[in-house]
């Protein structure tokens, strides 16, 4: 069987989280705070577990980063590196600044040079980071109840671990746009921005991407 550690306990965690355990994966969520997730883990029954970063590192076959974007290479730090070797890691994090959207767009504290995961994929080598998850809202990453199947963006170096996460996305209900290496992150982080201001300005969050090909 499958397992998924998840670096994280918010609302993208639990949510990813209850749809690895939908299709039958042992999942284990890492968090500070395991009272807070008391609720999810009765709810996904045996296969649902709760546990530090370290362990749900360790434990997982494929890692999810789960994390406020600032918090990102602290919680690796936190989880252990080495129980990340050679592992895919699905890299939902978005490089937000802690501050207020601005007309409805959101600051980043990456510019259009670099990304969050550049910076992740060059402090930790040994592991294969993929982008994915990070341009939708959480309440649509599973199965989305859209008029289209939407597309997920993705980009990473180990086309291996891209393999892996596109087999993940097509599961969940996605189609899949590939943008290449790791540098693509550039392009893909920002669209949180875009994916942010219907709601922001009009409260309407119930939408997604979709490259349409000609």
């Amino acid at each position: 069987m499958k397992k998924v550690g998840i670096i994280g306990s918010g609302t993208v965690a639990q949510t990813l989280g209850s749809g690895f355990l939908k299709y039958n994966y042992e999942v284990m969520l890492g968090t500070s705070d395991s009272a807070k997730l008391t609720e999810w883990k009765e709810k996904g029954g045996e296969r649902a577990h709760i546990g530090t970063f370290e362990e749900a590192a360790h434990f997982g076959n494929i890692i999810v980063l789960s994390v406020k974007g600032v918090h990102a290479c602290e919680a690796i730090e936190k989880a252990g590196p080495q129980n990340l070797l050679g592992k895919t890691v699905i890299d939902v994090t978005n490089p937000i600044a802690e501050l207020p959207p601005e007309d409805g767009v959101l600051h980043l504290f990456t510019n259009s040079d670099e990304s969050l995961m550049e910076r992740l994929q060059l402090q930790f080598p040994g592991s294969h980071f993929v982008k994915a998850f990070s341009c939708v809202g959480s309440h649509l990453m599973v199965n989305p109840a859209l008029t289209e199947r939407p597309t997920m963006f993705i980009c990473g170096t180990n086309e291996n671990a891209k393999n892996e996460v596109k087999k993940i996305l097509d599961m969940f209900g996605w189609d899949i746009a590939d943008m290449g290496k790791v540098t693509a992150a550039r392009a893909i982080e920002p669209l949180c921005m875009l994916w942010c201001i219907p709601g922001f300005l009009n409260n309407s969050w119930v939408h997604a991407f979709k490259l349409v090909r000609g």
